[in-house]
């Protein structure tokens, strides 16, 4: 190819070219690259170029093919001759990021962490690949759900980036950006831990860093969202969906401008600007995410619904182009919040093959089945209630509870499995253990304001089923106050419904009425279906009572309307193959499912 007498940098750019050619053309023509690359080892060439070439080998067969081992061996070759090398941090730092990246595909974790540590420890002197690797870390463990370890280097890199933006004026601008997204990143770690008591400062001085960054506009904006979702997360985690409305419309204001702004009027100055916490597209259904989540907790369910189906729509198109992990993520959890938005308007079919749906998504990635089982079981267990199958709805959430670790999720569970006893009517010593653990008036176990709502309720609930109505009405004017301060739309419903339902045995007609009216207005406005059904019955035989026949009338008409609808839904969702998932109660998601010849519950139990 070359004479003996050529100069080593011509062949070297000339192989260098063809391999880009191939590399680049459509369809790309992998094999050749490879061939152009492996040719410049037989011109035994400087240790710089053998190194660089192994790093380029190992990228292309990593990226492009399925020959793991041999991109492997090629990185390691390319990580081992690098550190010979003095100033050659690109080549060294990127091999060991990539070669990480690797091990940990292969479930070689404990070969990637040695490897980042012994790459951090050399790195201090190039500021962005020692800030890039440090994430690369964090994020390993917190992959690894070691998020003592994550938070610890996140604190790190904060410190790195406060010193070295000390020492280098012209670079204080990159350093700052660097150290905020290393302080956001380590809030959103403290969030997932649930120590709120560091949360609170962190998040103080991260507004602080982001206000006052004078950076390019999309970057400063990027921070603006990363921030923003942590205070809406951190609200809605608590249970505060009035609280967090001028946060959330911040951040939706946030991302409109993100929109408007275009990435190529910008061009990186320094290496610390080409960081990003997340690209503006996943922005934007991190965004919509948040809205549907706030929606449900709210009872704006039709609100929820557009939102989700904005989210799902541009999931579609990125994952068109797009496989990132983060995607499959996002849209697992949206279906999870509109699932229980279908139960609740009355769309059990539907909601039970979205539900399918997040196991298929699950049966694609094992981590992702690993994080979303509990919510799985969870998500099942809310649809046996809905159809009234009580004993699978307890299997459902026993299997929930054992696997999960998440404290908010665990006293959603617990609540619902106490609804399910209650009904049953004979797991009187089940329950009252229950219930002593979800106790809203003493040590209850999370800070979240609507979980703690709907422990009352629930106890107004029990109350009510044992003729306490005293107790009972103390319980629901709690839930009540509180459902009242952060706008929980839906719990306020059904505390007013079921205090209606007291008033009327107790044969005080008229403040019945005060509550099943503004009940079966607020249930429309969701829209409840159940509650909706429960206030019509409750309405009929109120105006019955009262002798106002045409309103008895009318109440009954729509009783028998929403009965209908309901038995519909009911039938279609018991006849999908998909409604034998509620026997499922260990190891992954079934694959297929067996056809039901009908409908084997009945709808007794909606009121």
């Amino acid at each position: 190819m070359a004479s003996g007498g050529e100069a080593p940098e011509s062949w070297y750019l000339a192989l260098l070219g063809f391999a880009e050619h191939f590399r680049t053309s459509s369809p790309p023509k992998i094999r050749l690259c490879v061939h152009c690359l492996q040719a410049v080892f037989q011109f035994k060439p400087p240790q710089r170029v053998e190194a660089r070439t192994h790093l380029q080998l190992g990228s292309v067969l990593y990226h492009h093919t399925k020959n793991s081992e041999l991109a492997r061996n090629h990185l390691e070759k390319a990580w081992l001759v690098s550190q010979q090398i003095p100033q050659f941090e690109d080549v060294k730092f990127e091999a060991a990021s990539l070669l990480s990246e690797l091990y940990c595909q292969q479930n070689l974790v404990d070969s990637a962490k040695p490897l980042l540590r012994k790459a951090i420890q050399i790195s201090q002197q190039t500021p962005y690949w020692h800030c890039r690797l440090l994430f690369q870390l964090a994020q390993l463990h917190t992959l690894e759900k070691d998020l003592v370890s994550a938070c610890d280097l996140l604190g790190v890199g904060a410190e790195y980036a406060r010193v070295v933006g000390s020492e280098y004026t012209r670079a204080d601008r990159s350093i700052l950006l660097l150290r905020a997204l290393f302080l956001l990143s380590k809030g959103m770690l403290l969030l997932m831990e649930r120590k709120l008591q560091e949360v609170h400062p962190l998040l103080t001085l991260c507004g602080q860093i982001v206000e006052n960054w004078q950076g390019n506009p999309i970057q400063k904006e990027s921070l603006r969202v990363f921030f923003l979702v942590l205070q809406v997360t951190h609200y809605l985690d608590a249970g505060q969906v009035k609280s967090v409305k001028p946060c959330l419309k911040q951040l939706q204001q946030c991302i409109q401008t993100i929109s408007t702004l275009h990435d190529d009027e910008i061009l990186p100055s320094n290496p610390a600007d080409l960081f990003h916490w997340l690209p503006k597209e996943h922005m934007c259904v991190l965004v919509y995410l948040v809205t549907v989540m706030h929606s449900m907790q709210a009872g704006y369910l039709e609100k929820a619904q557009k939102y989700t189906d904005k989210a799902l729509m541009q999931l579609e198109k990125l994952k068109m182009l797009d496989c990132s992990p983060i995607l499959s993520s996002f849209q697992v959890i949206l279906l999870e919040h509109i699932i229980m938005c279908r139960l609740v308007t009355g769309h059990k079919a539907t909601a039970l093959q979205e539900i399918s749906q997040v196991c298929q998504l699950c049966q694609q990635s094992p981590r992702l089945f690993s994080n979303h089982a509990a919510q799985l079981h969870t998500l099942l267990g809310l649809y046996c209630i809905s159809v009234n199958c009580m004993d699978n709805a307890e299997a459902q959430f026993t299997t929930a509870l054992r696997l999960t670790t998440h404290q908010e999720l665990w006293t959603f569970i617990v609540t619902n499995l106490a609804s399910v006893y209650i009904r049953e009517g004979n797991r009187q010593q089940e329950l009252f253990s229950l219930l002593e653990r979800i106790n809203p008036d003493h040590n209850f176990p999370v800070s979240s304001h609507c979980l703690r709502a709907a422990a009352f309720y629930i106890r107004g609930l029990f109350s009510f089923f044992q003729g306490r109505y005293n107790e009972a009405k103390r319980f629901l004017r709690e839930t009540l106050k509180m459902s009242n301060a952060e706008d929980l739309n839906r719990l306020t419903a059904c505390s007013l419904v079921l205090l209606g339902h007291i008033f009327y045995v107790l044969g005080n007609h008229r403040e019945s009425n005060n509550m099943v009216v503004p009940a079966m207005q607020l249930a429309s406005k969701i829209p409840d279906m159940s509650v909706q059904l429960w206030s019509s019955a409750l309405l009929k035989d109120l105006n019955k009572a009262c002798g106002n026949t045409m309103d008895a009338h009318e109440a009954a008409q729509m009783h028998q309307n929403f009965s209908q609808q309901l038995l519909q839904d009911h039938i279609a969702a018991c006849s999908l193959p998909e409604h034998n998932l509620i026997t499922w109660t260990d190891g992954p998601p079934p694959v297929q499912f067996q056809a039901q010849n009908g409908p084997t519950t009945s709808l007794a139990s909606l009121l």
